[in-house]
């Protein structure tokens, strides 16, 4: 017997610790996506020259660094590391106290789902260090997930932290794709949508980015504060009342969106990025693939499934049991593993504690009642929704046990309460915040019994 097929009967015959082998699989892949890793092969200063891929930065003078979003502070962290911190000055916002202060750098911790006035202090202390400077000057932005809400500044100055709560708690709630949600905040922001590109202009600026949005939108991340917006003022007006949001806006900013008077943003050929450039740090690409690496190590076939991962959430649940299906009849008899990423849409419906990864594996795990498989969903970043975790992980046992014990998965899921259903099985996945965000990543599997 083979190497591979010794693997595959140790797989077999540890089916009863299957929630635990879908946890191994994310675990290793977050050790695979490390942050400092990621930066310390990407990123070399060599002189006077800092080299980010491909890209060469001149640093005739120590740069200015503005960290935003859930990884800002590993990230500031980093680089300082790497420029040997030689750095005129920076700032960060996250979503907690760093684990040690870089010196000439300013900390804000700012809200998140939700922003709070360290968001707005942080967007105005980073229009500050922007502004007044010169073609000789350099501006390194370090961006990740989250930083919608971490970090921003209404474009309106009237418009008050209450009333921009109400509207970013609209939007959160509403189900929309996020490439959607943040059209809208772009274009109530005065730092998102490139705004804050536009400040820093005629400096050299380099934006290193984790992304987590889709591939092809990384103006998107954190809502874009340093790329070009393809988006309009159009579009948002639109995107509003289709979906009868602008109803249920703050009045003073109901009216820009009722009377067309949301004001645009710059856009792909603007002057204002002329001494722009872009590096992609990791992406969710890199965490699905890693995950399936870790998944063959401990002797899955495994496969990235190839559905449209950015749709609802039992939608998605549905067509990556067809893919596993597939995959398990094209390997009769052999455990198998089928990887997926991106962020499903799941609308809030009730005042529960959850988020759309236990929302999806609560649903996905009364598709699988009885049989010998496992899904799991969860967070990069270690949070999801307004749980506490980042996600959950079920087997074809979940629903039996939860009947057992008196537990309607359906209930759960109607009141969005889907981390009290798991916390209740011991099936939430707990990792804490990780400094890191590239989206979700969802692991099924197949034992082939």
């Amino acid at each position: 017997m083979g190497a591979q097929s010794q693997s595959i009967s140790a797989v077999q015959l540890l089916f009863p610790m299957g929630k635990q082998l879908a946890q191994r699989i994310f675990l290793e892949t977050l050790a695979a996506i490390d942050v400092r890793h990621a930066m310390l092969s990407k990123l070399k200063c060599q002189g006077q020259v800092l080299q980010a891929g491909d890209i060469q930065l001149p640093l005739s003078r120590p740069p200015r660094v503005i960290a935003f979003g859930k990884a800002a502070c590993r990230m500031a962290a980093v680089l300082g590391e790497i420029l040997s911190g030689q750095v005129e000055s920076g700032l960060a916002v996250g979503p907690a106290e760093p684990a040690k202060r870089l010196p000439r750098f300013r900390y804000f911790v700012g809200g998140h789902p939700d922003p709070n006035a360290d968001s707005f202090a942080a967007a105005d202390a980073a229009l500050a260090l922007v502004s007044g400077l010169s073609a000789d000057d350099t501006v390194i932005f370090l961006a990740s997930g989250g930083g919608s809400a971490l970090f921003e500044k209404p474009l309106d100055p009237a418009i008050t932290l209450g009333e921009f709560l109400q509207f970013n708690r609209v939007l959160v709630r509403c189900g929309l794709p996020i490439e959607q949600i943040n059209v809208l905040r772009k274009h109530v922001s005065a730092i998102k949508g490139g705004r804050l590109a536009v400040r820093a202009y005629p400096a050299r600026q380099l934006t290193i980015y984790i992304s987590d949005v889709p591939d092809h939108l990384p103006s998107m991340i954190a809502s874009g504060p340093t790329l070009p917006d393809e988006s309009t003022a159009e579009q948002a007006c639109t995107i509003a009342a289709q979906h009868q949001l602008a109803t249920k806006f703050p009045p003073r900013i109901r009216e820009r969106f009722d009377q067309g008077q949301l004001e645009e943003t710059p856009k792909p050929g603007d002057e204002h990025f002329a001494h722009s450039s872009y590096l992609c740090l990791l992406s969710n690409r890199d965490a699905v693939e890693a995950a399936r690496v870790a998944a063959e190590k401990l002797g899955f076939i495994s496969e990235i499934d190839r559905n449209v991962w950015d749709i609802d959430y039992q939608e998605l649940a549905r067509a990556n049991l067809a893919s596993l299906e597939a995959l398990a009849r094209a390997h009769p008899g052999q455990p198998v593993c089928l990887i997926a990423g991106g962020e499903v849409t799941c609308p809030v419906t009730g005042p529960g504690l959850g988020g759309r990864n236990q929302a999806f594996v609560l649903f996905a795990a009364q598709l699988i009642a009885g049989q010998k498989r496992v899904v799991m969903s969860a967070g990069t970043d270690g949070r999801d929704g307004n749980s506490p975790t980042s996600g959950a992980v079920a087997d074809g046992q979940t629903v039996s046990r939860a009947q057992a014990l008196g537990l309607d998965p359906k209930r759960y899921l109607d009141e969005s309460d889907s981390y009290s259903f798991f916390r209740s099985l011991g099936d939430t996945v707990d990792i804490g915040f990780t400094d890191n965000n590239v989206r979700d990543v969802r692991i099924w599997l197949d034992f082939g019994m």
